[in-house]
């Protein structure tokens, strides 16, 4: 009876931490699936802009390694950049410069920090914004 009692008091204590250090879903998105996989199912437009083609030919280029092909992430290495984490109004574009030019210390996802990546311009990145907000609409994330 006492091992019954406190192995329930365990499975408490344990999924109460649990929960208490992984934050909500919203603020704290989980670490996805087996390394490689996508972590996002996207609609792409049926047309891209001409800056939103460039920012794709950049983002292939520079990001798709670790954000996937699309923006879609890649578990293991990178999240999806089409998630309302990334809306205009809780990650402006800006953020995206920084993010870039500085890196970025792992707040919203368990990838770890992001390094900056050298070899991109302000104007190369503002063509890969122009490429994820066409992706985000399409996806209804304004």
């Amino acid at each position: 009876m006492k091992a019954g009692v406190i192995g329930v008091l365990a499975l408490v204590l344990g999924l109460g931490a649990y929960v208490f250090l992984s934050g909500t879903a919203e603020e704290t998105p989980q670490a996805a699936p087996p390394q490689g996989d996508a972590l996002a199912a996207i609609t792409l437009p049926e047309a891209l802009g001409p800056n939103a083609k460039i920012g794709q030919r950049v983002f292939q280029a520079k990001c798709a390694d670790c954000h996937g092909v699309d923006a879609v992430g890649v578990d293991g290495s990178g999240p999806p950049l089409v998630h309302k984490i990334y809306e205009p109004s809780h990650h402006a574009d800006e953020a995206f410069q920084r993010a870039v030019q500085l890196g970025v210390r792992s707040h919203h996802w368990r990838f770890g920090d992001m390094p900056a990546v050298d070899g991109l311009t302000r104007g190369d990145v503002t063509m890969i914004v122009a490429y994820i907000r066409e992706l985000q609409r399409e996806n209804g994330i304004f």
